[in-house]
């Protein structure tokens, strides 16, 4: 984000929704000289006007703060279209099936891109009667550890949860195919196909 909310994004979100300046303006109590000053670069909305203009366009704050309007395209629901966010103030891990806008404790956070795994971070599995039974040679210290583990298939998600100076290990039914996923607090996250 480059500006506070730029004057191209509220003219592209009114016509969006098909507001005229006059119309917008009585919805969120301003002048429509104000909507035109705002969309001409010429002043910007004062920040007790945000949530009445973003609710008058459809849209969050963040969206428009963005300058975009985020819809989730993901109307299959695939879970193996999941995005997994992490908060590096809370350590909350939130998933989402689609493109989402996330915030947490103040910060939009981006998706985490998958990377396949380094020396440091391999995950090995072993079959132990009708599970698989995972674990990383990591440190599971409160600076450095493994947050999480998931596995994702077409139709499910099955997140672990993994606390500093526990086992980096878990146990999951045997199921048809999928991605497993792992998350290090400093390397970021890793996958592998099972």
């Amino acid at each position: 984000m480059n500006a506070y909310v730029t004057s191209a994004a509220i003219r592209q979100l009114r016509e969006k929704q098909n507001l005229t300046q006059a119309e917008l303006a009585e919805k969120i109590g301003v002048s429509s000289k104000t909507i035109s000053k705002w969309e001409t670069a010429k002043g910007l909305p004062d920040i007790s006007l945000l949530q009445p203009l973003a609710q008058a366009l459809g849209i969050s704050v963040i969206e428009l703060m963005n300058g975009e309007h985020i819809t989730n395209q993901n109307i299959s629901a695939n879970m193996r279209r999941t995005k997994f966010y992490v908060c590096p103030v809370c350590g909350n891990i939130i998933h989402s099936t689609g493109d989402s806008l996330v915030s947490c404790c103040g910060i939009t956070l981006p998706a985490l891109e998958a990377e396949e795994a380094d020396p440091a971070h391999v995950l090995h599995i072993e079959v132990v009667e009708d599970e698989h039974f995972l674990t990383l040679d990591h440190p599971m210290t409160k600076q450095h550890y493994i947050s999480f583990l998931a596995f994702v298939t077409t139709d499910r998600l099955q997140l672990i949860k993994l606390y500093p100076e526990g086992n980096a290990q878990t146990r999951l039914p045997l199921r048809r195919l999928g991605i497993l996923y792992w998350y290090c607090n400093r390397h970021g996250l890793f996958k592998a196909r099972l």
